[in-house]
């Protein structure tokens, strides 16, 4: 791998525009650029814009396929929901903690064997909660725990030590730096550390899509379907309430989508193909906006999409501007 497709950053094409009026005139106010793929279901794309061959940090994009390493491991969860969490980034509220802290009890762990860093919950009303009781930050509500916990349950179910397991050279991080390149259909490009404390492995947009897509279309009952099943099954736990990849996969039956952090989304649908991007800002604000126009290529109607495709802007106590996908993506001429 060239280390200028590791420290170098391409010049991306303009995936979402943000444009603001409210008195007679539009104006483009901001852009999000970037690069997204979208292939069909037999893998073949079916669009390519930007630079989708090189290597990205997916995050939490990967924890679909990291997970399906637990159950390679001998790791069995008492149910779906196990599964679910342990490939969900959770938005710490009370169900997400204290299902996290079922699994590490299950295997005979406790929440100070975690190696995420203590946190307080994403959800905002838990969080405000948190803060007037003064409650201190938790392993357990760290939006990463449900994997860490996996993490430490496949251990406990392999053999292998549970000391050390984020070290790179761990059996367990050595598994699943081989699954995600056999996923990708190409050997992972660099390992860094995630916000977790996680190693983090790079892939291409493509890998990302490619890998994913593997999971929904897999037979039944192999590690990557069941994966795919408890996430479908169980959208509130892989996010949580007001969550995009909680609500669009109950939007849009048979979806399995997950997001990362810096920009990250991957979608994937059986029968139809995924999509994949990265917002070049590592933004939230664009994501939406492009993910919608991709899976729009794969046959997802507009209506089901339409919260999703465009998103307002908002001027004094009124919509003044939307944010929405660029022609490139849409299809459009204008």
């Amino acid at each position: 791998m060239p280390a200028d497709r590791l420290t170098r950053w391409a010049d991306e094409p303009v995936l979402v525009e943000v444009w603001r009026a409210g008195l007679g005139v539009d104006v483009l106010e901001s852009v999000h650029r970037g690069a997204l793929v979208v292939l069909g279901a037999d893998g073949a794309p079916l669009l390519e814009v930007g630079d989708v061959t090189r290597p990205v940090l997916p995050r939490s994009s990967n924890k679909p396929v990291q997970a399906t390493t637990y159950l390679q491991a001998g790791w069995q969860p008492r149910d779906d929901r196990e599964l679910a969490i342990a490939a969900a980034s959770h938005s710490g509220e009370d169900e997400h903690r204290a299902l996290a802290g079922e699994l590490l009890a299950a295997a005979g762990l406790r929440p100070d064997d975690l190696g995420c860093p203590p946190a307080l919950p994403q959800h905002e009303r838990t969080r405000a909660e948190w803060l007037v009781a003064g409650r201190a930050p938790e392993r357990l509500a760290m939006n990463c725990s449900g994997k860490h916990a996996a993490m430490l349950a496949a251990c406990a179910a392999a053999g292998w030590p549970t000391a050390g397991y984020l070290d790179r050279e761990h059996p367990l991080q050595q598994a699943i730096e081989a699954r995600l390149g056999e996923a990708a259909g190409e050997p992972v490009a660099a390992v860094v550390v995630d916000g977790c404390g996680a190693p983090q492995h790079a892939i291409s947009l493509t890998g990302l899509a490619r890998g994913v897509l593997s999971l929904v279309q897999a037979e039944s009952g192999t590690p990557g379907r069941r994966v795919a099943d408890a996430m479908r099954a169980h959208p509130w736990l892989v996010a949580g309430t007001g969550r995009e990849d909680t609500e669009l996969m109950q939007a849009v039956d048979g979806l399995l989508v997950k997001g990362g952090a810096d920009g990250v989304h991957v979608a994937a649908l059986p029968g139809a193909g995924a999509v994949a991007l990265k917002l070049d800002d590592g933004g939230d604000r664009g994501r939406a906006p492009a993910l919608a126009a991709g899976l729009q290529r794969l046959g997802v109607p507009a209506e089901t999409l339409a919260r999703w495709l465009v998103t307002p802007v908002s001027g004094g106590e009124g919509v003044v501007g939307e944010v929405r996908a660029a022609a490139v993506l849409d299809g459009s001429s204008r």
